[in-house]
């Protein structure tokens, strides 16, 4: 397929260059810099935060309601805090 694509003047200048330092076409090395990009993206794996839950039944019944001041206090009671 043919196309245009504007390039900034030093960009230009540098990519025609590179590909006659490597005895290629200037149409060659966009499309080895866009399958690199490409395929790069292909085999990047996504982070996946793990599952880190714990059991249990959820926030004590007399904590329902309660402001974070009471819950950090029932989190640290007994624990010197």
């Amino acid at each position: 397929m043919k196309t245009t694509v504007e390039l900034a003047d030093d960009l230009f200048n540098r990519a025609r260059a590179h590909a006659a330092k490597e005895g290629t076409s200037l149409r060659a090395l966009v499309e080895r810099g866009l399958h690199g990009v490409l395929d790069a993206d292909e085999k990047s794996v996504r982070f996946q935060l793990r599952d880190a839950s714990v059991g249990g039944r959820g926030l004590r019944t007399e904590l329902q309601g309660a402001d974070w001041h009471r819950i950090r206090e029932a989190v640290y009671e007994g624990r010197g805090g």
